[in-house]
């Protein structure tokens, strides 16, 4: 049995704080316990009342002359430590504090939210809140509305978490408005025990859930969100929506390295809830959009999409919606057009986006549904009505939710169809009866591509292999680089340490040496081969090229002569310590960056894209979390937009995208293994067609000792 079953599935209920003050929170949670129709018997606890809302009180929980499963809190905050106390004691394995005023008021509520923490582990009793408006569970077995909303939900499959309480409130009657039942509902306060990591342990079991919508204002474990997300979205196919508040993050501009710089704030939480399959929006009202496809209909198997309108104007706005949300304009098959032409007006249109035109009634709507959503080109439909007043709206409306039906009798499929359902002529009515069919309504076309796109979205996640750990071959070697940085001060590594980590994990480098002199760059080129670069390593210039600190293409002595006398001009007088470095000039198909970063909530992003001096001016850069699997290393290189270049542009050869995707997975594991690399840069990071040919030719690697403890 999960821990937070005596949370969802109480058999009794008390409510310490009970009210028969109206209006008063006490008063209006034992209100919505029996309103909500609860299945075991409420217990309000008031030593001053014989009875709130005509049930017996009782003065404490030890009085109460039964077992207790949940314990709802409204007491003042500083009677509310004294009331956990006596819950456990009483045997009470469930509750939720309401109360506020604790860490998020001052350093006496936060160490009295300390104490509680103390006693919950202790006791091993679970508890949300504080700082919370509670919790809902609209399972018929169980009937539970342990909250203070005003606005109870109708019953159905989504599951809601809310960190903010206020927002919580708007959330429900948002969904009664829109006809999105819920399976449960948890207001998350101060998640001082359980956080929403555990809620989503819970829905993913939890047999009345399909849906699950996020609203976090913080992450508390992100690797613990990651692998439980992870197992909802991929093992479960549960959709999971979140919105995530909080987009800035101080200390982006201060970071040195030009992965540090791009990574940028918030992508942290991109790139984890990217990995874990988990669709972000940014707004509430985005998830309530995307929510309602999701809720009641079949995620589709394609992203083709069929549309049909009787309003022209609304079609060519579908079709934009459509490809600005990356779906694709279904070609309907001749055998659709002519099912199309033989109940439409000949004036109608019957390629797609199909426009029946204004004169359409309820049989050619039945009709047309039908067809299009038979077609096998077709993977969901858009059916757009906008109420004419000598039209029977409700009647079309019907016809639509027959036409479905018929279309998934007729060719055994289940496809989503969606609506929008415009106009004021019995246009509620009509919308009513859709709702009531389950198929979703909204107001602009725009909406509805939305919803669609993200659902697809989902349905590309569910059909692609999770991912495996990388197995490196041949093995980086670790003990090798634990020997280099044992020692290593806070701060730049020099180059040539750099390059020996490097070279200990795998990660291909061109041919370099220190040089003392000209003589010993002239000798190293002749080691080698021409063309050479000289440049300087230096723990001061992060960008050689904007101080003259860099040569390239060196094709004879003098040129290196040269460039070596021209280099030690250009730094003359620059503060810090500058070596001299000689390296092979290595040729690629493509110059890439790729590079480590550290958030400090979410630990080392591992970040791929252009690379060069137009790294930061593209910003073409994809980031996701450490450690990454097999499959994240190839989906980084596959989301840049600059692909085409990586894949031979004009008939030019692809590179080899497997041996780059061994060298993100390299990285992440030389991260992982030591976490004290707080910053790494590898760019450019030239990449080939022959993946032995790929090389880092310039890298730069910060340690931050105090990140290995």
């Amino acid at each position: 049995m999960s821990s937070l079953s005596p949370l969802f599935r109480p058999r009794s209920v008390a409510v310490v704080g009970a009210s028969t003050r109206p209006k008063s929170v006490g008063y209006e949670v034992v209100a919505n316990l029996l309103r909500s129709g609860f299945r075991g018997p409420v217990y309000p606890i008031n030593p001053k009342a014989r009875a709130v809302h005509s049930v017996p009180a009782y003065p404490s929980l030890a009085s109460v002359p039964a077992e207790i499963d949940l314990a709802i809190i409204t007491v003042p905050r500083d009677y509310v430590l004294p009331v956990i106390r006596e819950a456990v004691e009483k045997g009470v394995r469930g509750i939720v504090t309401i109360t506020a005023g604790f860490k998020e008021v001052d350093e006496h509520g936060a160490m009295l939210e300390s104490e509680i923490l103390q006693i919950l582990r202790d006791s091993g009793v679970r508890m949300v809140g504080p700082n919370c408006m509670g919790l809902i569970n609209t399972n018929p077995d169980v009937c539970l509305n342990a909250s203070f909303t005003a606005s109870p939900p109708p019953r159905g499959g989504v599951a809601v978490a809310s960190q903010s309480g206020a927002l919580g409130e708007t959330i429900l009657k948002t969904a009664g408005q829109l006809g999105l039942g819920l399976s449960s509902f948890v207001s998350l306060g101060n998640k001082t025990d359980v956080t929403g990591n555990d809620l989503l342990e819970y829905w993913a079991d939890d047999e009345q859930t399909n849906l699950i919508l996020l609203y976090l204002e913080s992450f508390g474990d992100p690797k613990e969100f990651a692998r439980v997300a992870r197992h909802v979205t991929h093992t479960c196919s549960k959709p999971v929506l979140a919105v995530k508040s909080g987009r800035s993050r101080a200390g982006a501009e201060a970071a040195s390295s030009h992965t540090g710089s791009l990574a940028g704030a918030d992508v942290a939480v991109d790139s984890l809830l990217q990995q874990c399959g988990v669709i972000r929006v940014d707004t509430v009202a985005e998830l309530f959009t995307i929510a309602q496809g999701f809720a009641h209909q079949p995620i589709p198997l394609g992203r083709r999409l069929g549309i049909l309108t009787n309003a022209g104007g609304l079609g060519i706005m579908a079709t934009d919606a459509a490809v600005h949300f990356e779906l694709e304009l279904a070609k309907l098959s001749e055998a659709t057009k002519d099912s199309l032409r033989a109940v439409l007006a000949p004036e109608a249109s019957v390629r797609n986006p199909v426009d029946t035109i204004a004169t359409a009634g309820a049989e050619e709507y039945r009709s047309s549904v039908a067809t299009m959503y038979c077609d096998p080109n077709v993977d969901a439909l858009i059916v757009i009505f906008v109420s004419p007043i000598m039209i029977d709206a409700p009647g079309v409306a019907r016809a639509i939710v027959q036409g479905v039906e018929d279309g998934r009798t007729r060719c055994a499929v289940k496809k989503p169809v969606l609506s929008c359902f415009m106009g004021k002529h019995h246009g509620d009515e009509g919308i009513a009866i859709l709702h009531a069919a389950k198929i979703p309504v909204f107001g602009f076309p725009e909406a509805a591509a939305e919803s669609l796109s993200a659902m697809a979205q989902f349905g590309e996640m569910l059909r692609e292999p999770l991912g495996e750990p990388a197995n490196l071959s041949p093995a980086p070697k670790r003990e090798l680089v634990r020997a280099l940085l044992k020692d290593a001060n806070s701060g730049w590594l020099g180059f040539a340490d750099v390059m020996s980590v490097l070279n200990a994990y795998g990660i291909p480098v061109a041919p370099w040496s220190v040089v003392e002199n000209a003589n010993e760059a002239v000798a190293f080129a002749s080691s080698v081969g021409y063309p050479i670069v000289l440049k300087i390593d230096s723990d001061t210039l992060l960008h050689k090229t904007e101080h003259g600190a860099v040569m390239v293409n060196l094709r004879t002595s003098q040129d290196v002569r040269d460039a070596y006398a021209a280099i030690s001009k250009n730094i003359s007088g620059l503060a810090g310590r500058h070596k001299f470095v000689a390296q092979k000039m290595m040729v690629g198909m493509a110059e890439t960056l790729i590079g480590a970063t550290t958030d400090p909530t979410f630990g080392h992003l591992i970040g791929f894209g252009l690379g060069g001096i137009f790294a930061e001016q593209m910003k073409d850069v994809v980031f996701r979390l450490s450690p990454l699997m097999n499959r994240d290393a190839r989906k980084m290189i596959e989301s840049i937009r600059g692909l085409a270049l990586l894949q031979g542009p004009r008939g030019t050869e692809a590179v080899d995208i497997d041996a780059l995707a061994d060298v993100l997975l390299r990285v992440s594991r030389l991260v992982e293994d030591f976490p004290e690399i707080s910053e790494l840069d590898l760019n450019p990071f030239l990449a080939h067609s022959d993946g032995s040919a790929q090389a880092a030719v310039d890298a730069r690697m910060r340690i931050d000792s105090e990140s290995a403890r």
